[in-house]
């Protein structure tokens, strides 16, 4: 009886973006190559979490009942998820951002994107809170347990200006802004049955139009010296680039677009 792994990251923009990687990834162990976040995006999440913890949520996001931020980074693993219709079972195994513990002793759990907020982006992470929130309040034994978790919640930094406060060194400046995501468990349990679905099921074809390594693994089947296009590095972030076509044709956009805009020349 297959008892599926999922990382609550991999429930957006992998599971959204190319099922076969997906499943290649889940059911077989075979990941995509690893090109990580650009490394400043990691660097600014660092430095939130440190910043906020231990902060009051009266005194940066009045739009949650009092409490504090209490944890950060935690890894959390929940218990075997049963899905009904089905004999296969998962689990959520991941590591949450930050969670603050309310007055009333009720949790809300909390992620920090660099990026401007829109529905589309929310509803994708939304996925992961709820993963994170299942984890905690139904762990596996001597996991990390937390509960009740009332709210859940985004929050967006969208960088606007740039200062210079000192000889060699500057800040950046941009608003922060509150996404709470309307906590819908059932509605999750029935997005991780067709999760699960894909994963029983044969293996989903290769994304040909959409995923960039599926695109490079099809070029590869003619052998090592199949003609493969020289794919450049964004100038912004020195992430792989993917070739698009725009009002004049052609052009290099990043591939961690839209959370960066780099572009090249084709």
């Amino acid at each position: 009886m297959p008892d599926y792994k999922l990382s609550p990251s991999d429930l957006t923009y992998l599971y959204d973006g190319c099922k076969h990687c997906f499943v290649l990834k889940v059911k077989h162990g075979i990941q995509q190559p690893s090109i990580g976040l650009p490394a400043v995006f990691s660097t600014i999440a660092g430095l939130q979490k440190d910043y906020y913890s231990g902060k009051r949520t009266e005194d940066f996001c009045p739009s949650l009942p009092p409490g504090i931020v209490r944890y950060g980074e935690k890894k959390v693993r929940s218990d075997r998820i049963t899905i009904p219709g089905t004999t296969s079972t998962c689990y959520i195994q991941g590591r949450f951002d930050i969670v603050v513990e309310h007055d009333d002793s009720s949790y809300a759990v909390l992620d920090f994107k660099t990026a401007s907020p829109s529905e589309e982006k929310s509803k994708l992470y939304g996925r992961q809170l709820h993963a994170y929130a299942i984890a905690l309040e139904k762990p596996a034994a001597d996991a990390f347990r937390l509960s009740p978790v009332s709210r859940l919640g985004l929050l967006y930094f969208a960088p606007d200006r740039c200062e210079q406060v000192a000889i060699g060194r500057q800040r950046l400046d941009g608003r922060m802004e509150w996404v709470e995501i309307k906590r819908d468990d059932d509605a999750f349990v029935d997005f991780l049955g067709g999760v699960v679905s894909v994963l029983d099921g044969p293996l989903p074809p290769p994304e040909s139009e959409n995923c960039d390594w599926c695109v490079y693994r099809e070029r590869m089947k003619g052998g090592a010296t199949a003609a493969v296009e020289a794919v450049p590095t964004c100038p912004m972030c020195s992430a792989p680039m993917r070739l698009r076509a725009g009002k004049y044709g052609e052009f290099w956009s990043c591939s961690l677009y839209p959370d960066c805009k780099g572009t090249r020349k084709a």
